[in-house]
């Protein structure tokens, strides 16, 4: 898909996985169906996808003008590009690199700075690219590409929904590599026009004006300067056939001696080494990053293997869920176990696969064959009793082997029975809730809370509905 589809996708995930988006089990229904309609059922799932999200994003619009602006906020205006290389190519020419003494002093030339910058840039790139290797952090934009992209995208409206909001975070973590290159290539090609319309100014002025050329240094000779020209200007003059004065011709072009010498050749030399050392280098970086921004715009790689699109997958083939609970530390009577049938029938379909495996003892984690356990399914449910009190090293280390067992969605299942029988339902289960909540939430597994053994299926539904999303 391309990154447009991208976006959508990524907009509509946003919206289906936070709880009372205002998104309903019809509206769901609908997308899928039409996107089998339009795409046809034998389609492969990315071009089922994009165009899923296409239609729900127009029904999303239709009901929220914020949903055009989250979308805008990150779509890249080319026109952005041009302008910053038309101002910098205006502010290049504007630049009087020489001053109005009109004198071009060879051991301080007028575009040293630029020079000295490009080099350094040049260098940062290698080294963060080395590092790159190794880290991700290294790969992500720089200091200036950041500041550049910030003022690049519109911030997200200030009224802007938690659903548009988790967007908005997943777009930038997604299309980080794509901005990178974006943001690189407009930066490349603004110095490019940079360096050209300081060139152009310095040629345009030299019309008008008589430039002059010479040296003066308080610790060189005539010999030293020789030897520093002629190793910075050794490329240009190569290239051009412009050749540098002989060493004894040198103490001549001491500005003390006679005020220098008509500066054209001297220009064209530092003309061609700017050529040679910015703008050539930029050029080819910034075609780097255009191949690179092409490639993500028309082939943007969303990977397509998380719980989300696995469960729209199953559901777009109608095969059924695949549940398997894992039970930790808790047995399930007979009538929990009739409850759990039904509030997983009832949230997931009645087709759904329900399987409940033998209780696993406390402090017998280790010894669980948790790949057994999470065998061929699209949701795996440990299960645990509220009335225990959450331990790192035990139920954590359990929910760590399942979750390492299986690529399906893990959602903890916390039964609440023996807890409220024995402490009712005040403040306490408050407490007890937080406590399973924080432990979970540092393995970034969902917690449903139910008393099995009187629940409320309503509520329960919904809540593993949207955990499951």
């Amino acid at each position: 898909m391309n990154e447009s589809a991208a976006r959508n996708v990524l907009l509509l995930r946003a919206v289906e996985t936070t709880p009372n988006s205002g998104w309903t089990d019809e509206d769901r229904a609908w997308a899928s169906r039409a996107a089998a309609e339009v795409e046809g059922a034998s389609a492969p799932l990315e071009r089922i996808v994009a165009r899923r999200a296409e239609l729900a994003v127009e029904r999303l619009a239709s009901r929220d003008r914020n949903v055009t602006r989250a979308l805008r906020a990150f779509a890249w205006r080319p026109w952005v590009g041009a302008a910053i290389a038309v101002f910098a190519f205006a502010a290049g020419i504007a630049i009087d690199v020489i001053g109005p003494a009109q004198r071009v002093n060879l051991l301080a030339p007028p575009l040293a700075a630029l020079l000295a910058w490009n080099a350094a840039l040049y260098l940062l790139i290698a080294v963060r690219g080395a590092l790159g290797l190794f880290s991700a952090r290294a790969r992500a934009l720089g200091p200036l590409a950041r500041a550049f992209a910030r003022v690049l995208q519109r911030q997200a409206p200030p009224a802007a929904s938690a659903p548009l909001a988790a967007f908005l975070a997943d777009w930038a973590r997604a299309s980080a590599p794509l901005a990178a290159a974006r943001v690189g290539r407009v930066l490349h090609v603004a110095a490019i026009a940079f360096a050209l319309g300081l060139l152009a100014g310095l040629y345009v002025r030299g019309l008008a004006l008589e430039y002059r050329a010479g040296w003066e240094s308080t610790f060189l000779d005539a010999a030293a300067v020789h030897a520093v020209l002629s190793a910075l200007f050794a490329p240009a003059a190569a290239l051009t056939g412009i050749a540098l004065p002989e060493p004894a011709a040198f103490e001549a072009l001491r500005f003390s001696a006679a005020g220098g010498v008509n500066a054209a050749p001297w220009l064209h030399l530092i003309a061609t080494t700017v050529a040679l050392f910015v703008l050539a280098p930029r050029l080819l970086l910034a075609l780097g990053d255009r191949w690179v921004e092409a490639r993500w715009t028309r082939r943007f790689p969303l990977r397509l293997d998380d719980p989300y699109f696995r469960e729209m997958a199953r559901a777009l083939r109608d095969e059924p869920a695949r549940v398997r609970v894992a039970p930790y530390g808790v047995a399930l009577s007979p009538q929990a176990t009739l409850n759990l049938n039904a509030l997983v029938a009832q949230a997931l379909g009645a087709r759904t696969a329900l399987a409940v495996a033998p209780a696993t003892a406390f402090g017998d984690e280790d010894d669980v064959d948790a790949n057994a356990l999470a065998a061929d399914a699209t949701l795996v449910v440990p299960l645990f009793a509220a009335i225990a009190t959450p331990e790192p090293e035990n139920h954590g280390a359990f929910v760590d082997r399942l979750a390492a067992a299986s690529a399906a969605q893990v959602v903890a299942l916390i039964d609440e029975s023996d807890f409220r029988r024995r402490f009712g339902s005040g403040d306490r289960i408050e407490e007890r809730r937080t406590l399973w909540r924080n432990a979970l939430t540092e393995r970034r597994v969902p917690a449903l809370f139910v008393d099995l053994e009187q629940p409320d299926l309503a509520a329960a539904e919904a809540a593993l509905r949207a955990a499951v999303r």
